[in-house]
């Protein structure tokens, strides 16, 4: 019955913050502060932000603007979020929107809007976002990131498909999604490209870049980031 409960309000939860986001969010303006969010949580003027080490070894980059968490009883978590992956090439995939949606259960109340980048550390964790649809934790190596910029590579990270970092009221930490969902937004990829498109079709470069300029720069984004880091 709790179980039920929970899951007939997370859907609600869920579609209460989704309808609004895509009326008054759409993809451009969730690639603008994706690329806001990676500025913030990256670069030598962030020491404590994500470590070099883990952004040049990253193989997929994804970045979840607002992620909100809200509970009356138990926890719910819904946000959007845009994700690239790194070409054989070296380059950068177009940007694919994806939605996560999760719930968790404790003595939560009032909400909160986090910000999120989740990284692909392996081929597992890369195939898993590529797929366009899992369950962080469920059979892929979920971890919270390192934090400070020069953290050392023997912190605990090697060995994790995934690893994931949070920013709240200007705070950096690594976080865990586990627990929480990825989905394909079907509706942003639709805006994003005219038309429906593969997840994997998208993050392994079989499309095109989309004409509007914050895709573009979302991706030039992510690329100085990484580039900076070496």
């Amino acid at each position: 019955m709790k179980k039920t409960l929970a899951a007939l309000t997370l859907s609600a939860f869920a579609a209460a913050v989704s309808l609004p986001a895509l009326a008054q969010n759409g993809a451009d303006a969730e690639l603008t502060q994706a690329s806001q969010i990676i500025q913030q949580m990256t670069g030598p003027q962030q020491p404590s932000g994500i470590p070099t080490d883990v952004l040049t070894n990253a193989k997929c980059i994804a970045v979840i603007p607002k992620l909100l968490k809200a509970g009356f009883g138990f926890g719910a978590e819904h946000g959007n979020g845009v994700v690239t992956c790194k070409l054989a090439n070296g380059h950068w995939s177009p940007p694919a929107p994806f939605s996560m949606t999760g719930g968790s259960f404790g003595l939560q109340i009032g909400g909160e809007e986090v910000a999120y980048i989740m990284l692909a550390m392996t081929d597992q964790g890369m195939q898993a976002i590529m797929s366009g649809h899992f369950k962080v934790g469920a059979g892929v190596n979920a971890a919270a990131g390192p934090v400070g910029r020069d953290a050392s590579a023997s912190a605990g990270w090697k060995g994790a498909s995934l690893l994931s970092y949070s920013r709240s009221k200007g705070a950096y930490a690594g976080a865990t999604l586990n627990g929480t969902e990825l989905n394909q937004d079907h509706a942003k990829t639709k805006e994003l490209y005219g038309k429906e498109l593969p997840f994997n079709s998208i993050l392994d470069g079989g499309v095109h870049m989309p004409d509007q300029s914050a895709a573009t720069q979302f991706v030039h984004t992510v690329n100085q980031a990484v580039e900076n880091a070496h």
